[in-house]
């Protein structure tokens, strides 16, 4: 049986390949030095990576609906890390991990319309698209989730570790923290709290990757 101090033990990597490891880190969004690769020296990028960013600047970031949901999500990360008081509760992102027998599958959904699907196999799903359909389940997953992180408060601690096998662990990066529910899979697909959001997110992974492999 799992303890709690097994939480925090430096964790094995949930992939095999590199690259996929890093997209799995970059779907949080809490570790802006992931991002300087990028070399991208235009606004929103320019602000977000350098090391002198203006509160005023990043506050402008986080009301720019132009703005891609990951650059947000950072600013607020960047004006939580200064100390800034963010009243504001805005859901930005979804995260579901499913620790299954042979690895970890997980669906990111973005307040944008944007996604990212990775299979416990180390294939990795981007999607852009942003249908009329996508939005529509993107728009139930979000709505679904807004009613979970109304009744619990955000984790105040490091983001832990990839949730262990017959886990599930459901992840909302809102504006003021990182709030999460974890449990057996089992248990929390029936959950009456959790349990819409989950079935939700099955829905839209189940959308995208019929779309890809549709459009192959």
């Amino acid at each position: 049986m799992m303890g709690l101090s097994d939480l925090f033990k430096t964790p094995t990597l949930p992939y095999k390949d590199a690259s996929t490891n890093t997209i799995y880190e970059l779907l949080f969004c809490d570790q802006i030095e992931l991002y300087q690769n990028n070399n991208n020296q235009s606004y929103p990028w320019n602000i977000l990576l350098s090391e002198t960013a203006y509160v005023a600047d990043l506050k402008k970031i986080t009301m720019d609906a132009t703005v891609e949901t990951r650059a947000k999500i950072l600013a607020y990360t960047k004006l939580q890390g200064s100390g800034q008081r963010l009243d504001k509760r805005e859901l930005l992102a979804v995260i579901v991990e499913v620790g299954l027998d042979n690895g970890l599958d997980v669906l990111a959904s973005y307040q944008d319309g944007s996604a990212r699907y990775l299979n416990h196999s180390g294939k990795v799903l981007i999607w852009q698209t942003k249908s009329t359909q996508s939005n529509n389940l993107i728009n139930n997953l979000f709505s679904d989730s807004v009613a979970i992180i109304s009744k619990i408060g955000p984790w105040n601690k490091p983001r832990l570790p990839f949730p262990a096998r017959g886990n599930v662990r459901i992840t909302f990066l809102v504006s003021d923290g990182l709030y999460f529910g974890e449990g057996p899979i089992d248990a929390l697909f029936r959950d009456a709290l959790a349990g819409p959001a989950l079935r939700s997110a099955t829905a839209l992974m189940t959308y995208l990757t019929e779309e890809v492999i549709t459009k192959r």
